[in-house]
């Protein structure tokens, strides 16, 4: 079994749709894709595979403390401080 909660990036996700459908790998649990939100919608047509969307920010006190990081990058850069976590494009 296999379980990936991490990261989609982890995962070579063309191997592992080969060892799901060849049996062997016995099934997998997935919440993150390499794509994100867009996964290969080959895993949606294997029997032995558990797909949710990715919940591992899904509590009141993480979803605070994400919003609080949010308002100190703000106050960082309006202060003319660099960003607390910048985003590079």
């Amino acid at each position: 079994m296999f379980v990936n909660a991490a990261r989609g990036s982890l995962v070579d996700e063309a191997a592992l749709i080969t060892a799901l459908a060849s049996g062997h790998l016995y099934g997998a649990g997935l919440d993150v894709f390499n794509n994100e939100p867009e996964y290969d919608t080959r895993f949606a047509e294997l029997p032995n595979t558990f797909l949710a969307p990715h919940m591992g920010s899904a509590t009141v006190e993480t979803r605070n403390a994400m919003g609080f990081r949010a308002l100190d990058n703000i106050a960082a850069v309006l202060a003319g401080r660099p960003p607390i976590d910048p985003i590079w494009v």
